[in-house]
């Protein structure tokens, strides 16, 4: 199967590529470039790559590919809260032309990365499953929202899409990011020896490794058309949604010597959601979570040891795409639009 895989050199993407290319894809890439230089270990894979905004993608760039995974994106909800603008025309419309075109060019199967953020504020206390309402309270989610709804009704007898809600993902990658809970308390924690909470760490999340996620998208690949064909999926473990507070316990007895600290920035985060993901553990029986947050929060922390990280680095827009935007926003690398001058 050829596979191509937009966002390949990103977080996920990195991690992605990977594991396709162990389990003998053909494959290619379409990256934007945002993140160049923006590395840390092991080394990105190279691919054939077509570097190229995701919003400029022509039906010459999909020949040949039988699938679609598309991952790139503005990533998360702070960045897609930097100009909300951007969030709709990249996250949204982009996603919908590209579905489109593939759909032109005969691509069988669209996976569309979404996530379980659109629950927003879905409250704490019973599992969401993918037919619970939607309450996305960001740019990055409502951008999801809409791009999920438009491109099922592309859905026929040819193309088939599928809409994976990602949990909150963890773990070490080339394109390694700390702007994400586990990975933040764990750095945090071992370039300060504090575990710093901003909210008041009540706050639900499910959590899900970097690597699960990859293996979630191989499963679904390969998937019967029938058993996914335009459906939505939770993608995590239902046993792994935990409060915020209890991350920074994990945390706390992972790395040595470090104490919990609350920083009374925030109160209650309202992005509060339980996760129930019995859809996906019924389906895909191939899909086989390997990681939980005990041995993801000691992975990251060896990773932390292994490169030496500084408080400078862990603070520096390498590992921020915030700041990496802006950073390349402010000396003029990128236009008012996201496009590179």
């Amino acid at each position: 199967m050829f596979v191509l895989v937009t966002g390949h050199e990103g977080y996920i993407g990195a991690v992605l590529a990977r594991t396709l290319h162990e389990r003998g894809y053909e494959l290619r890439g379409i990256d934007c470039n945002y993140y160049r230089g923006c590395d840390f270990a092991p080394p990105l894979l190279s691919i054939p790559t077509i570097h190229k905004d995701i919003r400029d993608v022509t039906g010459a760039d999909l020949a040949g590919c039988d699938a679609i995974v598309h991952l790139a994106a503005l990533s998360n909800d702070p960045l897609g809260e930097l100009a909300p603008a951007w969030a709709e025309e990249i996250n949204h419309r982009a996603s919908v032309h590209l579905a489109r075109l593939a759909r032109s060019a005969g691509v069988l199967r669209f996976l569309f990365a979404s996530s379980c953020s659109m629950y927003g504020a879905g409250g704490g206390d019973t599992p969401l499953t993918e037919e619970s309402p939607l309450q996305p309270i960001s740019a990055y989610a409502v951008s999801k929202v809409e791009a999920e709804r438009d491109i099922a009704e592309m859905a026929d007898d040819r193309f088939s899409p599928v809409f994976l809600r990602n949990a909150t993902a963890y773990g070490v990658s080339p394109r390694m990011r700390f702007d994400l809970v586990l990975n933040n308390l764990v750095g945090w924690a071992f370039t300060t020896g504090k575990v710093r909470i901003l909210s008041d760490g009540t706050p639900w999340r499910p959590l899900v490794h970097v690597e699960d996620i990859a293996r979630a998208m191989v499963a679904f690949l390969e998937a019967p058309r029938e058993d996914v064909h335009n459906r939505t999926f939770n993608v995590g473990i239902t046993s792994q949604n935990f409060q915020v507070r209890d991350i920074a316990q994990v945390v706390q007895e992972t790395v040595p010597g470090c104490v919990i600290e609350y920083a009374g920035q925030t109160g209650p985060d309202p992005r509060n959601y339980r996760v129930d993901f019995e859809r996906i553990r019924q389906t895909l029986p191939a899909f086989s979570p390997k990681w939980t947050l005990e041995k993801g929060a000691q992975q990251v922390y060896e990773a932390c040891r292994a490169v030496g990280l500084t408080f400078e680095q862990f603070q520096s827009r390498t590992y921020s795409r915030v700041q990496q935007l802006r950073y390349l926003l402010n000396c003029q690398a990128l236009d008012r639009s996201l496009r590179w001058r």
